[in-house]
């Protein structure tokens, strides 16, 4: 199972793989849960439709690079009524003929682990 493979290029621009993380920085309350927070955050992504993944630390997805970067607003914006401060960590991976990277690069990582194995 992984992400459905996206060309390198499209109408929309140069596609890109994007990896971000967006979380209330206090929620005023005692034990700090940011779960409410993170969730309208991961709806802006799964509601983009563009193919995507949510793991316990970061929303990661691939498209073209203005609606991933337009993505990243949206959810920050969908976090600000549970702070007044925010947190955003992102990581964008920018290459020129490559698609479908999120699903590649993770099968040629597992294809060393196994080499080095033996």
């Amino acid at each position: 199972m992984g992400l459905p493979t996206v060309p390198q290029q499209s109408e929309r621009g140069t596609v890109i793989v994007l990896a971000f993380s967006v979380a209330p920085s206090g929620t005023g309350c005692e034990d700090g849960p940011v779960h409410d927070a993170v969730a309208a955050a991961a709806n802006v992504v799964r509601d983009s439709g563009s193919p995507n993944t949510t793991s316990s630390l970061f929303a990661e997805t691939e498209g073209a690079r203005d609606e991933g970067v337009g993505m990243v607003k949206r959810a920050t914006e969908a976090v600000e009524p549970f702070s007044s401060r925010i947190s955003l960590v992102s990581k964008v991976d920018v290459r020129p003929g490559c698609g479908g990277e999120p699903v590649a690069k993770v099968e040629r990582f597992e294809h060393k682990i196994e080499v080095r194995r033996g």
